[in-house]
């Protein structure tokens, strides 16, 4: 019987000796988002435990949580969902990807702490991350239309494109759009469309099929253009430098929108490699 605690002893050591070296670790792209933008999180866990891990079988092996600067949780509407079964090798990592937003209500500006909650069956064991602190900030409204979408057999649906600025790193201004309703009071989805300088104003036209087309300036001599799906999806993005005019957006007379001017960068997935040279011969003519 007195050997019961020190086997005990030794089994918890061996425990928190084995969970130590299985280590949880939440980032984000960023540090700083607007209300309802996605929130992308990447999970990384590391395996040095000397043993193969076997994880995501169970719905719940990986959860978050949120809380606010002032301590207090945020209200979880759901558990979020963090599919795919795996083996996990000792000595390595592996990296799961998902958008906590839809699943946490953070709609008012400030800092936020996200957790994650790793659960190791086979040990009957739960490992904690680091907090991961975001901000949730407010952008400033620079432009906004109303625009419909074609329904069977009755009015058009209305909705509304509106582009934001927020200056989330006090140093680098950055571009948003954001679908809502016509009132605004429910938004379908807030897009980062990339970084902008602080003078100049974006360019905006919406075309015959309800594609929003931006085009704003980056940098001195450099501007981002960007087509944008009614469901808020970019669907192009491209790079424009004014070394033949400054880049403008035009309609056409068929609800088509173009660019005049500038010169367009060309993306290195439309660079055709260069074919191989013929291979030299050596070879001696023949003797006639």
């Amino acid at each position: 019987m007195k050997t019961f605690p020190v086997i005990l002893a030794l089994a918890v050591l061996t425990f928190f000796r084995a969970s130590a070296q299985v280590t949880v670790e939440v980032s984000t792209e960023q540090d700083a988002f607007l209300t309802s933008e996605s929130l992308v999180v990447a999970v990384k866990i590391t395996n040095l435990s000397g043993q193969q891990l076997h994880l995501g079988a169970e719905t719940n092996w990986l959860k978050f949580s949120v809380e606010s600067a002032d301590g207090s949780i945020v209200n979880k509407t759901a558990e979020v969902p963090v599919l795919g079964e795996f083996d996990l090798e000792s000595s390595q990592l592996a990296i799961k990807r998902v958008d906590i937003a839809p699943y946490f209500t953070m709609t008012k500006p400030g800092r936020y702490r996200i957790t994650a909650q790793l659960t190791i069956k086979d040990w009957n064991r739960t490992i904690m991350s680091p907090a991961k602190v975001i901000d949730i900030v407010t952008g400033a409204k620079i432009w906004s239309q109303d625009f419909g979408l074609p329904s069977a057999g009755g009015l058009p649906e209305m909705r509304r494109y509106t582009l934001e600025q927020a200056n989330f790193l006090r140093q680098q201004l950055r571009l948003y759009i954001q679908l809502s309703d016509v009132a605004e009071s429910y938004v379908y989805k807030v897009a980062a469309l990339g970084p902008m300088v602080s003078f100049g104003q974006p360019e905006e036209r919406v075309d015959r099929l309800s594609q929003l087309h931006v085009l704003w300036q980056t940098g001195g001599q450099s501007f981002s253009y960007c087509i944008i799906a009614p469901n808020c999806e970019v669907l192009k993005r491209d790079i424009y430098d004014s070394f033949n005019g400054r880049p403008k957006l035009v309609v056409g007379d068929d609800g088509e929108v173009s660019i005049v001017g500038g010169t367009r960068r060309i993306p290195a997935s439309e660079i055709q490699p260069t074919p191989p040279l013929p291979a030299a011969t050596n070879a001696a003519p023949a003797n006639k």
